[in-house]
């Protein structure tokens, strides 16, 4: 499988996305990704906090 991330496979997929969603759409796409992204990674910190605390109680309690 190549690699999707080489110049040319990059740039052919940005052409097919800019002709599906159009010029108009990118900035709105762009924006919800963007919201996605930071709501996924509060998500994921919230659930390492969480690890974390079960791990120092279980600490505390086996001393």
């Amino acid at each position: 499988m190549p690699n999707l991330f080489q110049g040319d496979v990059l740039l052919i997929i940005l052409l097919i996305v800019l002709v599906i969603f159009g010029g108009k759409k990118l900035p709105e796409l762009a924006r919800s990704l963007g919201k996605a992204k930071s709501e996924f990674r509060k998500g994921q910190d919230a659930e390492e906090a969480e690890e974390q605390q079960k791990a120092e109680r279980k600490a505390e309690t086996s001393e």
